[in-house]
């Protein structure tokens, strides 16, 4: 009977205690669970977070007293409302360039880039040369040279750089060029020298004008205008005489200035009086 006594005795014991540990446990069990030792030291000695409102944040011991106090008086369970994350500050700085702003640099970069190289050509291709070449001062041979090619072939001398035709002019009719006013001063000059550099281009529309050897003159094949041996004209829609350079001689060369286009004589002009002297090209 004694150790049945004992075992009454010790069973009571238990359940005392069983249902006193229950019910010390059970308010926390409900509100956010059950914390071990480690972590109740661990959030002891973990210094408190400062939220955007300068608040400190409660510790996981003061939010399950609250809850627990709460429950008490309201006989239920709540859950602690979040607390707001602080507000982010973003330094555009360091967050270097967008992708929109990336884009919309590089288009405008393209775009000016694309623009400076489009008006560096069209100042390149309208400015002048200045050594060598159309634009210039353009040695056309020796002055012996350029006479010589002329009497063997019958035909003017084409330079190339110069984009025009040397052809003789005879030195008896210097004097009818000037009494005609058709001639600036510089041309006169050449014709003195006894030759005329006339454009190759055509002023109807600016086709390059061939040398017909059959009829001794200029025929362009475009519109079918046509000039004698210095150049002046002779039918077809052009609106004048072909153009020309001024020319000099210098050390015994035959100097071509291609920076100045003096305009052709006007339609009626005549000063050497030379006719087709054969069938014509065009």
């Amino acid at each position: 009977m004694a150790d049945v006594s004992l075992l009454v005795a010790a069973g009571l014991l238990l359940a005392i205690a069983f249902i006193f540990g229950m019910s010390r446990r059970s308010d926390r069990t409900v509100a956010t669970g059950v914390l071990d030792r480690a972590a109740i030291r661990e959030d002891r000695a973990r210094p408190r977070p400062v939220t955007f409102s300068n608040v400190p944040r409660p510790s996981g011991r003061d939010v399950e007293r609250s809850a627990a106090a709460v429950r008490r008086a309201s006989g239920s369970a709540i859950m602690t409302p979040p607390i707001p994350p602080s507000p982010q500050v973003f330094d555009e700085e360091a967050l270097g360039v967008t992708r929109r702003q990336f884009l919309n640099r590089s288009i405008l970069g393209l775009f000016g880039l694309s623009l400076a190289g489009f008006g560096a050509s069209v100042v390149g291709f309208l400015w002048p040369t200045l050594s060598g070449g159309f634009g210039s001062k353009v040695s056309a041979g020796s002055l012996g040279d350029v006479r010589s090619k002329i009497s063997a072939t019958k035909s003017p001398v084409y330079i190339p750089e110069a984009r025009s035709y040397l052809n003789p002019y005879p030195a008896i009719e210097v004097g009818n060029a000037k009494k005609s006013g058709a001639y600036a001063d510089p041309i006169l000059a050449g014709m003195e020298l006894g030759l005329v550099a006339l454009y190759q281009k055509c002023p109807h529309l600016g086709c390059r004008v061939p040398w017909c050897q059959s009829s001794q003159w200029f025929e362009c094949p475009c519109h079918g205008s046509q000039y004698n041996r210095v150049g002046e004209k002779k039918g077809g829609p052009a609106p004048r005489g072909m153009d020309r350079f001024a020319l000099t001689i210098a050390n015994g060369q035959v100097v071509i200035d291609t920076k100045t286009v003096f305009l052709g004589p006007p339609i009626g002009t005549n000063t050497t009086g030379q006719e087709a002297e054969g069938p014509h090209c065009h």
